[in-house]
């Protein structure tokens, strides 16, 4: 794992050079700046007008350290571990993101374009990303924000608002919370449904097949009456 930078690395490097009997490579990677930017602090072409940084007095070096640096041009000096460890705070249990000035007005175009393109999305999830409030949130869901008419939908990635990681992680865990969406294709149906469907589709051609022969027995006896009514006509006309 790579060792931190001390604090203020141009500042702490100027104290070196002027204090201390340190080569420019023991300066350069302590600071972790480039050895031909150490080279031109020395020379007062570099970092012109920056007061030194004692790092003894804050904490990031010992007396010691530099002095057996000094004997040994070959050793590293290494940042020395605090004494207190400083939690690091955590997004989203002490409050909404924090939003420079520069970028704050920005955030109604960018909750535009969340609510626009990820309706999945809730309140709080967006107000995780761009660090605004439910209320503003609202309005821009009703177009009753005061800026209505001028707001443009913008990518809060680009925006610089939050990261594509984060909007990711937040639109799969929306997706997630989602209640399963119904099949869409066909379904079986019920036994009692599909043998009422057959019995009554039996029925029916039954009818027809009753009804069929019926007709055609019909129009056979009229045409045998016709014939039979015919005949006795020509047999009484020959008799005479």
């Amino acid at each position: 794992m790579a060792q931190a930078a001390p604090l203020m690395p141009k500042a702490t490097a100027v104290w070196l050079l002027d204090n201390t009997s340190l080569s420019f490579d023991q300066v350069a990677d302590f600071c972790k700046l480039h050895p031909l930017e150490v080279k031109a602090i020395a020379d007062g072409d570099a970092a012109q007008g920056i007061k030194g940084l004692d790092p003894i007095q804050t904490g990031q070096l010992t007396r010691e350290q530099i002095a057996e640096a000094e004997a040994d041009p070959n050793k590293r000096l290494e940042l020395t571990a605090p004494k207190v460890e400083m939690p690091s705070p955590e997004r989203g249990k002490k409050g909404p993101r924090y939003t420079p000035v520069s970028r704050r007005q920005d955030r109604p175009n960018a909750i535009l374009w969340l609510v626009r393109n990820h309706p999945e999305l809730k309140d709080a999830a967006i107000m995780r990303l761009v660090g605004t409030t439910k209320s503003t949130i609202q309005s821009i869901r009703e177009r009753t924000h005061w800026n209505a008419p001028n707001l443009a939908p913008m990518d809060p990635v680009t925006l610089g608002l939050t990261t594509q990681t984060e909007l990711d992680f937040e639109v799969n865990r929306a997706n997630k919370e989602k209640p399963a969406a119904p099949p869409a294709g066909a379904t079986l149906l019920p036994a009692a449904e599909t043998t009422a469907r057959k019995e009554a589709e039996t029925a029916a051609a039954a009818s027809e097949a009753e009804k069929k022969p019926a007709g055609d027995l019909d129009v056979s006896a009229v045409f045998a009456k016709l014939k039979q009514l015919g005949g006795k006509s020509e047999g009484g006309d020959g008799q005479e």
